[in-house]
């Protein structure tokens, strides 16, 4: 008898592993049974216990942060392919994890380009670092740069989450709550355990619960009447893949609440709430009212354009200043907000109007 039969001893039925085959074929696999995520390896079979951190979680989402640099067809392809399994049943894309499933993935080839080390620029991290406006041990709120998106993808190898996690290595859990424009700066969460970003997400799913603020220099005088704009948006892709988002019957519900803060001779300052949260929502109702927002590249007229040139705004005008919920973990009320910076504070400085915190 082999020396290794003595020394490894494994539940045949739990791993599946059939009794007539040779010990020596499977101490490399015998490893990855039972192994926590974050000891993943991409050349073998995986067996991963689901621990707190992820309980709740949908598979397909699991899946997108266990193999990194994979893209989402990949992992829908394993999916439907019955390469990922749950407690030895095949996995539904939204199908939820709980604490103790047994999830099975298959080898997976990955680019090697994906393994490697994300290097952050000094900059970069000296920005991120100096924009957290709170933290605890369940959430970090930042303030998210104009111009800078809030995860990779399209051309993008770096956006803040990723960063985020290059720059702090010992985390072992961080996920975006919520979503900004790439355009937009300001409040944004990041959870740091999967039960804080479990908790806050049914908030934000709800809106209610969640207050949500923004700042907005849009063409023109908008009107003191104009307080919501309640119109259904559909998100319609042009030419070349370019997403656009617009007004439609057959929409989905969209509601924003408005209050004008101050006027100029050529804009207002706005502050837009949204109660519903869709792509695009406050830019394009914006653009429904009849002011659009300055510096939009995707949804202004002509002539809003050329005023936003004669100007000399290059930014998209959009700042989300303040986000305010009672925290679900303390149940403490948590407000957050975010000073105006930059080149928004530059150009309602320039056009004199006026808003204090």
């Amino acid at each position: 008898m082999h020396q290794s039969l003595e020394k490894w001893k494994i539940d045949a039925g739990a791993a599946n592993i059939a009794t007539n085959i040779s010990c020596d074929k499977h101490l490399e696999r015998i490893e990855s049974y039972f192994m926590p995520a974050e000891s993943y390896n991409t050349n073998q079979v995986n067996l991963i216990t689901i621990d707190e951190d992820h309980d709740g979680q949908r598979i397909d989402n699991f899946l997108l942060t266990l193999l990194k640099g994979a893209p989402r067809s990949l992992v829908y392809k394993l999916l439907r392919k019955g390469e990922v399994r749950i407690n030895k049943k095949r996995a539904k894309p939204v199908q939820r994890l709980v604490i103790g499933d047994i999830v099975r993935v298959a080898p997976v080839k990955i680019k090697e380009t994906s393994n490697e080390e994300v290097i952050v620029p000094k900059t970069q991290a000296e920005i991120i670092g100096k924009s957290i406006l709170f933290e605890d041990e369940y959430y970090i709120a930042v303030n998210k740069p104009s111009g800078m998106a809030v995860h990779g993808g399209s051309g993008i190898k770096l956006g803040l989450i990723e960063l985020m996690r290059a720059i702090r290595p010992q985390q072992k859990f961080l996920e975006l709550v919520h979503r900004l424009d790439r355009d937009t700066s300001g409040v944004i969460l990041i959870a740091k355990k999967r039960s804080a970003l479990v908790a806050v997400q049914k908030l934000f799913q709800g809106q209610k619960s969640i207050d949500k603020r923004y700042l907005a220099i849009v063409h023109g005088e908008w009107p003191d009447f104009q307080d919501k704009v309640d119109m259904p948006l559909k998100k319609n892709e042009v030419q070349g893949g370019e997403r656009i988002v617009r007004v439609e019957d057959d929409g989905k519900p969209s509601l924003t609440k408005f209050k004008v803060l101050d006027r100029s001779s050529r804009y207002s300052l706005i502050e837009a709430r949204p109660i519903t949260g869709r792509t695009h929502q406050i830019r394009v109702h914006c653009q429904f009212a009849g002011c659009g927002i300055a510096g939009d590249p995707k949804y202004l007229n002509k002539v809003e354009e050329a005023v936003d040139k004669q100007i000399g705004i290059k930014r998209l005008c959009l700042h989300a200043y303040r986000l305010a919920f009672v925290h679900p973990m303390t149940e403490e009320l948590l407000e957050i907000t975010s000073p105006l910076e930059g080149k928004f504070l530059m150009y309602k400085e320039k056009e004199g109007l006026r808003f204090e915190f």
